[in-house]
């Protein structure tokens, strides 16, 4: 038999340097998936933060008392090692944009009297971040 391997055309090729390039211009991510707190309690936070520079974001989530605050100083975090690596300007880095997404669950039952159970729903929920450099 003759197999014969069909090169991708030259247009693939120019969407996927158009992609990269895109990336390269676009706005510094990190996601954190899968974290084991509930997304309600993570948002108050996230409504904080969204739209402050960077270092006065940080400062205020570690003067937090609430749980989620390292989450989210974390992910802030990783998205600005995110921007150093691509070399953006990183004092005039904003907070863009924060999203807090409805994870999995875990179930668990408690056993209760007379032979009944009660669901213990353990909420995850996945923390996105977005810096863009402020103009």
């Amino acid at each position: 038999m003759n197999d014969t391997v069909e090169k991708k055309p030259k247009r693939e090729k120019a969407k996927a340097e158009a992609r990269k390039a895109a990336r390269k211009d676009g706005p510094a991510v990190a996601h954190i998936a899968g974290v084991r707190i509930s997304a309600r309690k993570v948002r108050v936070l996230a409504d904080m933060v969204r739209g402050m520079k960077v270092d006065a974001a940080l400062t205020t989530l570690a003067f937090q008392q609430r749980a989620g605050a390292p989450l989210v100083k974390k992910a802030i975090d990783s998205a600005v090692a995110n921007a150093d690596h691509r070399k953006m300007d990183l004092d005039q880095l904003v907070v863009a944009d924060v999203q807090i997404d409805k994870a999995g669950m875990l179930r668990r039952y408690l056993p209760r009297a007379h032979g009944r159970a009660t669901p213990i729903r353990k909420q995850l929920s996945h923390i996105h971040v977005k810096l863009a450099v402020a103009e």
